[in-house]
């Protein structure tokens, strides 16, 4: 089984959420290397620079929904255009104060969102998000 997640892509415009996820991030042992971007322009703009030496290409994107420049659901938008490969085996984990039920919805009926959570991020969330994706599935008989 593997332990952890290689990187994390952290889109939030706020530094103190950012600082107290990363936090947890690490407490967990939950991934080798965490990115933080500040909107979904920016997130969008290092996923397109794969090309590049140092690109790591994230296992899991925590998405906020409200930004400034691109939010979560335009990020989401323009995320369903990129090339297969590079979405290929991402996990999108909607991340978010609203507890609006509509914004869950929404988030499921992208095809695109796993999981929706209400910030903070908590060591539970990051435990159950590692059994669900890096233990090894069971086949029963």
């Amino acid at each position: 089984m593997k332990e952890k997640f290689s990187c994390v892509l952290l889109v939030d415009d706020d530094d103190a959420t950012n600082y107290i996820h990363q936090h947890v991030i690490d407490e967990a042992n939950f991934t080798e290397h965490v990115v933080v971007t500040k909107n979904g322009k920016e997130a969008l703009d290092f996923l397109k620079s794969d090309t590049k030496d140092d690109f790591k290409k994230p296992d899991i994107i925590f998405l906020d929904i409200n930004m400034p420049v691109m939010n979560g659901w335009e990020f989401l938008e323009e995320y369903k255009e990129l090339e297969t490969e590079l979405k290929n085996q991402i996990i999108i984990v909607m991340l978010s104060t609203s507890y609006n039920p509509a914004d869950k919805i929404n988030s499921e009926a992208t095809g695109l969102v796993e999981r929706y959570i209400t910030k903070p991020l908590t060591l539970e969330a990051l435990n159950e998000l590692k059994i669900a994706y890096l233990a090894p599935k069971v086949k029963l008989r």
